[in-house]
């Protein structure tokens, strides 16, 4: 059973990141702050009202190249401390006051977009000629002109954008700050439960009374904050439509897919096909759930146990490391390298304790290596989760070895196909070690579906098919209080599940738990990049080597490619339904052989 949470400073070093790869200290970090902001000024003086010829307008992305970077290690080191310790007030400091400097010299050099967007056709086309490092950078402006305001209005946003991202900060405070979570009692024996401690455990728990008993707990003083965080989202998603009208886009959909560079089918065909295609495919695992558990009925608050509930393979720390190399093997020496680097120089925070992000992420400052959050608990679903967040490492290494800092940045709508990758390698590793262990390869069967699929394909495409129902009222001008969105989410699930899943109450709550309505249209993409992970796992195994390469070409491109292109170079066409439509079957076929594996 899980134990009450340490505080932060009562854990093991080992067990946390370093973040003295960016900055040794605090001062160090502050004394970087004040270096963006001198260059700030300096380009300022320097340039503004000056991007009069391409040769001006390159020098000044020279100088501006230099400022971003700085940011985003400074925007890292006080965030990412921030993120395994909410209770830490100093940590706060020092991040706002970070944000605030660095957010104001952002909003002092907004004219360089408005000064190379004003510019005339043949000074535009002189820099994008002469552009040695930024040309993607330049195309990117000439492709978001239409829906730009002045040079003040433009600067006015950027230093609006702190009060923007503030519904984020304060949804962030309340899960992890101010949510106190009281013991729940069952058969006379007391249980602590936390945010980790239920998402990381009691919704695993093989006991179903203590498991069911956590979430009826969990979601009573979810609850308790429902009106709060219903305010929280309503202003992000406001705020979007506002910037949307601004922008002169047709829709709130059309601002937050254009930096992804997708169209609203494409969009919109991830949701609609798995909604019905994979259903059905879904509904038959969670039979197969309640049978092999023996459960009275299947409810929402069981859907994460484990098919095999005695066969869960515990995995310590330092096993898993021999489970990574070898699992990955397959992507050659570099990435190996990469891989040990993570674990010898502390890239991966393992630690449980009070007041740390929940889920995982991986953050990458450019050319500083990785930052890996997640909480271990000694599941070989922690290995799937590291392997995953390392997906990411390795991208960002690929991009930052052969791409400057304009071209590091990839869109979202692929950003999680070196993740989910990795995951699908490691189970054909696992399948492929213990060929003779039928137990085992259903275990592993089951791993790929009751996390890369059901994570990916599930989870996140279920939050994408409430959300776009949120941003359509939204886009009505209609309001969304919390009793809407309750209703919202309650209606995705019962579309979802159908009669085969009992709606727990508290199921409609769910929408609260999830940050990435705070990032745009960002859960569907996990599924568009797992379809793309998936095409090109089957293409490894059945091509080899060539089909590697290929992969780590892509990983390396960048922002020098869209998402078409992205597929298009690891031999993955998403241009119709047919990639999807496989990948969907792929997992029926999954769910299929755990059946057949069920004796």
């Amino acid at each position: 059973m899980a134990e009450t949470l340490k505080k932060r400073n009562e854990v093991p070093e080992e067990l946390k990141w370093d973040t003295s790869r960016i900055y040794k200290t605090n001062e160090d970090c502050m004394e970087a702050l004040h270096e963006c902001t001198k260059i700030s000024f300096e380009i300022e003086e320097k340039y503004k009202g000056k991007l009069t010829n391409g040769k001006a307008i390159n020098d000044c992305l020279a100088e501006y190249e230099k400022f971003l970077i700085l940011v985003d290690y400074v925007s890292n080191y006080t965030s990412l401390n921030v993120s395994v310790d909410f209770t830490d007030a100093e940590l706060q400091r020092i991040d706002s006051i970070a944000t605030n400097e660095y957010m104001e010299a952002f909003s002092r050099l907004s004219f360089i977009e408005s000064e190379i967007s004003d510019a005339p056709k043949e000074v535009l086309e002189q820099a994008l000629e002469t552009a040695t490092i930024a040309k993607n950078y330049l195309k990117d402006i000439l492709r978001a002109k239409p829906h730009r305001q002045s040079a003040e209005t433009e600067a006015a946003l950027v230093a609006l954008n702190e009060v923007f991202r503030a519904p984020y900060r304060m949804y962030e405070q309340t899960k992890l700050a101010d949510m106190k979570f009281p013991d729940f009692e069952v058969k006379g024996e007391k249980h602590p439960l936390g945010y980790s401690l239920f998402e990381d455990n009691y919704e695993y728990e093989k006991d179903t009374d203590v498991r069911r008993a956590a979430f009826t707990a969990f979601s009573s003083k979810l609850r308790d904050y429902m009106y709060t965080t219903a305010a929280e989202y309503g202003a992000t998603v406001r705020t979007e439509k506002i910037l949307s009208k601004l922008g002169k886009y047709d829709s709130v959909f059309d601002y937050l897919l254009f930096d992804q560079k997708v169209t609203r089918g494409m969009y919109d065909r991830q949701i609609d096909l798995i909604m019905e295609k994979l259903a059905p495919h879904m509904r038959k695992y969670a039979r197969l759930l309640k049978k092999a558990n023996g459960l009275d009925k299947m409810t929402y608050a069981d859907l994460k146990i484990a098919l095999d509930p005695e066969y869960d393979p515990k995995v310590t720390i330092e096993e898993s490391k021999k489970y990574i190399l070898d699992g990955l093997s397959i992507m050659g020496a570099d990435y190996q390298d990469m891989l040990k680097e993570a674990y010898e120089k502390r890239w991966i925070d393992f630690a449980q304790n009070v007041g740390k992000s929940t889920g995982g992420f991986c953050a990458s400052p450019y050319r500083k290596g990785s930052f890996i959050l997640l909480s271990w608990n000694e599941r070989m679903s922690d290995v799937f989760t590291l392997a995953h967040e390392l997906g990411h490492a390795g991208h960002f290494k690929a991009c930052g070895d052969a791409q400057n800092y304009y071209n590091n940045n990839v869109s979202t709508y692929v950003v999680e196909a070196p993740s989910t990758i990795n995951e699908l390698l490691m189970a054909e590793y696992l399948k492929e070690t213990n060929k003779d262990d039928k137990r085992f390869r259903r275990w592993v069967l089951s791993a790929q579906i009751a996390n890369t699929y059901y994570h990916n394909f599930v989870t996140h495409l279920l939050e994408a098919a409430y959300q776009r129902e949120v941003y359509k009222l939204v886009d009505q001008g209609e309001a969304v209080p919390a009793e809407k969105l309750n209703e919202i989410f309650r209606g995705v699930l019962e579309k979802f599940w159908g009669e085969d899943v009992e709606l727990t109450e508290g199921c409609e709550l769910t929408w609260m738990r999830q940050p990435h309505y705070y990032m745009g249209l960002y859960s569907y993409c996990y599924s568009a990049s797992l379809t793309i992970a998936t095409q090109v796992m089957k293409r490894i195994r059945s091509l080899g080597a060539p089909a590697v390469e290929d992969w780590k070409k892509t990983l390396a491109a960048g922002s020098t490619v869209d998402p078409i292109e992205f597929a298009k170079m690891a031999g993955v066409d998403i241009t119709t339904d047919a990639a999807l439509i496989d990948t969907i079957e792929y997992i029926g076929g999954i769910i299929d052989e755990i059946e057949s594996l069920m004796d």
